[in-house]
């Protein structure tokens, strides 16, 4: 009897949802030696992974994969890279999925909180391009008092030098003397140190709260939760996308 392996299903089972055959017609493949394993000759009841070099008839065979999305509360410390000799702690340190998800979108490494994951390269594209104007907002705490004329500024645009550019009007909310929450529709570089520091403030916590439509909400850091439903369908329609 075949050795069951962990995540493992019948082979009949696994040709069936890459959309191959019915389960039926897997095992007359099978039977008819016209599947094969890793090189061998697939038998009745084999398990598999998905990870085999599995092929039908000689050619290979690759499950369809599920579009996933994952919201993800992005501890302070962690660089947005999969692989950076340099970077103390990497995205593939800290996250962990079954699936391969990529950034749909940067946070630098001394900022904190949402960050979209997934495998659909087209959200990642859209979210990508900071001509699209998506929302993204934060909440920000600066050293010391910030004056009302400071916000102002900062919500009208201020010119960046580093960048020899001028960024966009912005949303601004004042919620205590140090903090206020920003809402940015463009992804420049370490933009809100860079517009704090042009107006004479450092920033001392930067944290994001919302990308688009998705709310972090009562996610602690290192959370995570898979978006579904209405509002996964919201945020592709938000973002001009469509659900395949």
């Amino acid at each position: 009897m075949e050795e069951k392996k962990e995540g493992s299903v019948r082979l009949n089972a696994y040709l069936a949802s890459c959309g191959i055959c019915s389960r039926r017609e897997a095992d007359r493949l099978i039977e008819e030696v016209r599947v094969t394993v890793d090189g061998r000759p697939a038998i009745p009841g084999l398990r598999v992974t998905g990870e085999e070099e599995i092929l039908v008839n000689g050619k290979p065979v690759r499950k369809k994969q599920e579009t996933v999305i994952v919201a993800w509360y992005k501890p302070k410390g962690v660089t947005c890279t999969e692989k950076d000799p340099y970077a103390e702690r990497t995205i593939r340190d800290a996250f962990h999925y079954p699936v391969r998800l990529t950034y749909a979108g940067r946070l630098d490494r001394d900022s904190e909180g949402l960050l979209l994951m997934t495998n659909d390269g087209r959200l990642i594209d859209a979210m990508m391009r900071g001509s699209a104007g998506h929302e993204k907002e934060y909440i920000v705490r600066v050293r010391g008092k910030i004056a009302d004329a400071d916000l102002n500024r900062l919500s009208k645009g201020v010119y960046l030098k580093e960048l020899d550019m001028k960024t966009r009007p912005c949303t601004i909310e004042r919620l205590g003397d140090s903090t206020f929450r920003i809402v940015l529709t463009q992804g420049l570089n370490r933009q809100i140190r860079r517009m704090c520091q042009t107006v004479g403030h450092e920033v001392k916590t930067l944290k994001r709260v919302r990308v688009v439509n998705i709310l972090m909400g009562a996610m602690k850091p290192g959370e995570q939760r898979v978006i579904r439903g209405k509002e996964r369908k919201d945020l592709y329609k938000t973002v001009g996308l469509t659900i395949k």
